[in-house]
């Protein structure tokens, strides 16, 4: 395989997961998230679709320096890997919790595991790569944001009769 058809692979792997979220956003973001309360700093929903795109083009490019510098799945980046694999997997759960479920409360508990995986990339990252130890703190940041505002739209909606029965 060429080396562009690796960090091709590895970036096509985070959007994937990032594109089955659309599934459960799809009509949520215009029916039961359009009436929900906000708090002063929720982004315009535009700003949503390419920042995750970004970020998880960042996060494929990450994982692939580190398979790159660390020999591979058998070499010392297979833990680092690892940790990255249950990183996606965690942050694919949010999406089918919050928009698919609605359980604003759990989500923000799921989140919470996801900031704290993404701290755990970054660690077991950066000794291998520095780069993309360091390609990790925007999605960090990102997620950060993230939590703070799926906090408070669960505190500013519960309680809801509306947005219990959707």
């Amino acid at each position: 395989m060429s080396h562009w058809k690796e960090i091709a692979i590895a970036i096509l792997i985070p959007e994937a997961v990032g594109f089955l979220g659309t599934y459960w956003t799809k009509d949520a973001i215009n029916t039961w998230y359009k009436n929900l309360r906000k708090p002063f700093f929720n982004p315009p929903n535009w700003i949503f679709g390419p920042m995750w795109t970004l970020l998880y083009g960042g996060m494929g490019y990450a994982s692939y320096l580190v398979w790159r510098q660390g020999g591979g799945f058998d070499g010392v980046a297979s833990k680092a890997l690892q940790a990255y694999g249950i990183n996606l997997v965690l942050n694919g759960l949010w999406t089918p919790i919050f928009f698919g479920y609605k359980k604003m409360g759990l989500a923000a508990i799921e989140i919470l595991f996801v900031w704290g995986s993404i701290i755990r990339c970054i660690q077991l990252f950066t000794p291998i790569d520095e780069t993309a130890g360091k390609l990790l703190w925007p999605y960090l940041a990102w997620v950060s944001f993230a939590s703070v505002l799926n906090i408070s739209l669960w505190y500013l909606n519960r309680g809801q009769k509306s947005i219990k029965d959707e």
